[in-house]
């Protein structure tokens, strides 16, 4: 049994060990985090999942960015604790943050992973949306919360003004 609420200002360092654990060293040296530094989360869409005794089993973090001038959510990272991957808490995060983003009123979702991981949550390789290098275009993957959202949506992809 897991309890699925929002990150809190308490969880912060706890979500950044797992994210520590889950991907290499230097993960902060990535295209994605230039775009985050300095921007808050969209705290609303930041969940965590802890286990019956409080532990941190998994967490998602959402940045606001911009492409042509259109507000865009970037999601990741998203992180699963090694001992607790393969029960389907990445996809509940997923699904879960996704409703609320749409809820929300959030139209369009960016993210830089693999397409055959992330196309069963309905995201596609963006034509013509560029990540800061040396991000793989083929990595570039988006999702339309309101249809048509990324139609003529082209660019680089910058930090959030608002």
């Amino acid at each position: 049994m897991y309890k699925l609420e929002e990150e809190t200002e308490a969880d912060w360092w706890e979500v950044e060990a797992l994210y520590d654990l889950c991907f290499a060293p230097g993960r902060t040296a990535l295209s994605s985090y230039r775009l985050r530094d300095g921007v808050p989360t969209v705290a609303a869409l930041c969940l965590v999942l802890r286990d019956d005794d409080g532990t941190l089993a998994a967490a998602i973090r959402y940045w606001p960015a911009e492409v042509a001038g259109e507000d865009v959510l970037l999601l990741g990272p998203v992180a699963v604790h090694p001992t607790r991957q393969g029960e389907g808490l990445g996809g509940l995060l997923i699904n879960e943050s996704l409703a609320e983003a749409r809820r929300l009123g959030w139209e369009r979702v960016l993210l830089v992973g693999d397409a055959p991981y992330y196309s069963r949550f309905g995201f596609e390789k963006l034509q013509g949306v560029v990540m800061p290098p040396p991000t793989n275009p083929d990595r570039v993957l988006g999702l339309e919360l309101k249809k048509g959202a990324w139609a003529g949506i082209n660019g680089p992809v910058t930090k959030a003004t608002t």
